[in-house]
């Protein structure tokens, strides 16, 4: 029974899943100890004061809390474009038309780095 479970674990991928959660939430901390250390400064400099945070609008005896949505707006944008920076310095784009050419001789996809062609093993030129 244990043995079906280890390879249940194994086989559905459970074991990276867990890992990824655990680091995307350490990454969550990164990011928003970013955004709180260095670039909410700049917002908060940049505004007079924070009053704006807690400004409300009143309709009738309802209060909508404006100054705080806006807040979480700004804070859900920066955040955002901090974790799209970071991805764009971690991830290469790999995509095969990144990486492929066409072998000018027999016209198949062939790897940018390669000398010979695979296919037809002619010699290629640098590009």
């Amino acid at each position: 029974m244990l043995r079906d479970f280890k390879a249940f674990l194994l086989k559905q991928n459970v074991v990276a899943l867990a890992i990824a959660v655990v680091l995307g939430a350490s990454l969550n901390k990164l990011v928003v100890a970013v955004v709180d250390d260095f670039i909410m400064p700049f917002v908060g400099a940049a505004t007079p004061g924070n009053a704006w945070k807690t400004v409300t609008f009143d309709v009738g005896p309802v209060k909508l809390g404006v100054g705080d949505f806006l807040s979480a707006l700004v804070n859900f944008l920066i955040i955002g474009f901090v974790v799209w920076r970071m991805s764009k310095l971690f991830i290469r784009d790999l995509s095969p038309e990144n990486t492929m050419t066409k072998c000018p001789f027999c016209i198949m996809d062939v790897d940018k780095k390669a000398r010979r062609c695979s296919h037809c093993t002619s010699e290629l030129t640098a590009t």
